[in-house]
């Protein structure tokens, strides 16, 4: 999961949001799991927002006990009953309530021994308000003074907060999200440097390969062969 290895065991979930570079196992021989997809307008349908999705806790593996695990797998089983039934024209209430379910489970699991899910701690629920922030306007690369401004925070606050839940300052947490942004685009795309660096919101492209080269270790042009050896191209 952007290009660092996770690994599962029997009744693990994990989960991965919008734009993530996700390379599955080589070998699948044996391995039985469920998948899930859906887009933002599928969770716009639904009854509540869910905090798991943005990662607040910064893992995205999630662990069951034995009870929890089977109801799980019974709605992942329904769920997939249902989409299988009609493929055409399954019954997208249904389904939905289901999803519904599933993502409530998984919140609840992902939270579980934190702060009860429906009444986080104002510096949790402040935390996600920063990273919701950071994904908005990552390209604007908004000032830390401008984020803390719009989350009615001192910059002081801000810090203290990013720092007890993403153990980094919140310049070197947005700088590390544009990084992973940039090792993500370089993946997925054959832009060059220099237009690389201007669609992730950088004026100077030399500055953004030394800033690359820090936070990474590598170059641009390491990364790029390093990601072909990987993939076996």
């Amino acid at each position: 999961m952007d290009l660092q290895d996770i690994t599962l065991t029997d009744g693990q979930l994990l989960f991965a949001m919008p734009n993530q570079v996700f390379t599955p196992p080589d070998n699948t021989d044996g391995l039985k799991y469920f998948k899930v997809l859906f887009d933002e307008n599928t969770l716009a349908l639904l009854p509540q927002q869910f905090s798991f999705l943005v990662n607040p806790l910064n893992t995205q593996k999630i662990i069951f006990d034995d009870v929890t695990r089977q109801r799980i797998q019974k709605v992942f089983e329904i769920l997939n009953q249902l989409l299988q039934t009609d493929k055409n024209q399954p019954d997208t209430e249904v389904v939905l309530a289901y999803l519904n379910s599933l993502l409530t489970e998984l919140n609840s699991a992902y939270f579980k021994n934190k702060e009860p899910v429906n009444i986080l701690n104002a510096n949790l629920s402040k935390f996600i308000e920063f990273k919701l922030a950071v994904e908005t306007h990552l390209i604007e690369q908004p000032s830390i003074n401008t984020i803390a401004e719009k989350l009615a925070l001192t910059t002081n606050s801000l810090y203290r907060i990013v720092k007890e839940y993403s153990g980094v300052s919140p310049k070197n947490f947005f700088t590390g999200r544009l990084m992973i942004e940039a090792q993500r685009k370089l993946h997925y795309s054959n832009l060059s440097v220099k237009e690389l660096a201007y669609e992730l919101g950088f004026n100077d492209a030399d500055y953004f390969s030394k800033l690359f080269k820090k936070c990474t270790g590598k170059s641009v042009t390491e990364f790029l062969e390093n990601t072909r050896d990987l993939s076996g191209k």
